[in-house]
């Protein structure tokens, strides 16, 4: 049952190591035959970790994703960066403060000492700028994302720097991360324009459903244009 259970781990090591697996090549990294590999595949199915078979002659196997989060396999430089990570975000005011903390104590639980020691070292060597300004709505950020890929134009209200709300119509193309600021390019129906806007002073609508087919970005560029465009007035959106 030991061997069994270190196998399982290394091969759930394997699928999150690359995207696509032969049954013969984790047959081969493993030391077993194929069909032990669909008997161990079949295990970790039976513990929530979905798992995709391609049909074929050389068969194979990629991870993919589930309707649950299923416990991950990092390695020590891995685990170390993820904690690092989250200790960055959790002091900065993006919204999720409180969520990478609870992520961050439940990654130190499982942390081996020599691990913890390493991000405690890079914790305490560094200091860290405070950010002032309004957080940053996850489920807006969520909701822009999904319309970005989506190629979906997006309705939404907008509170422009001198705190006059308004609304927008716009097909969204790009978001640009900058420091703890996140921008949207975006092509607006009602100006006939490209417009930049602070993700933090957007309100999500509800997604309108409208696809669009996406323009050719000015310079071909996003984050040339953001940035060069954002410059000049100041660190406001030019919208």
């Amino acid at each position: 049952m030991l061997e069994t259970s270190v196998r399982l781990l290394e091969l759930l090591s394997l699928l999150q190591l690359k995207r696509d697996w032969t049954s013969s090549e984790l047959a081969a990294r493993l030391g077993v035959s194929t069909r032990t590999v669909r008997a161990d595949i079949a295990r970790l199915r039976s513990i929530g970790y979905p798992v995709d078979a391609r049909p074929g002659v050389a068969g194979g196997y990629r991870l993919a994703a589930g309707t649950a989060m299923p416990p991950l396999l990092l390695d020590d430089d891995e685990a170390v960066a993820v904690a690092v990570g989250l200790g960055v975000v959790a002091t900065q005011r993006l919204g999720i403060e409180e969520t990478s903390l609870t992520a961050l104590a439940k990654l130190e639980q499982v942390l081996p000492a020599r691990l913890r020691r390493r991000v405690e070292a890079v914790r305490e060597a560094t200091s860290v700028v405070p950010v002032a300004g309004r957080g940053l709505e996850p489920s807006v950020l969520g909701a822009v994302a999904a319309a970005v890929r989506g190629h979906e134009r997006l309705r939404f209200g907008y509170t422009k720097p001198g705190g006059v709300p308004g609304a927008r119509h716009a097909e969204p193309h790009r978001l640009v991360s900058w420091g703890t600021l996140w921008y949207l390019l975006a092509w607006d129906l009602d100006r006939d324009d490209w417009r930049i806007f602070r993700v933090d002073r957007m309100v999500a609508h509800v997604p309108t459903g409208a696809r669009f087919r996406p323009r050719a970005i000015p310079g071909g560029d996003a984050v040339e244009y953001v940035v060069s465009r954002v410059s000049e007035v100041g660190g406001a959106s030019s919208a």
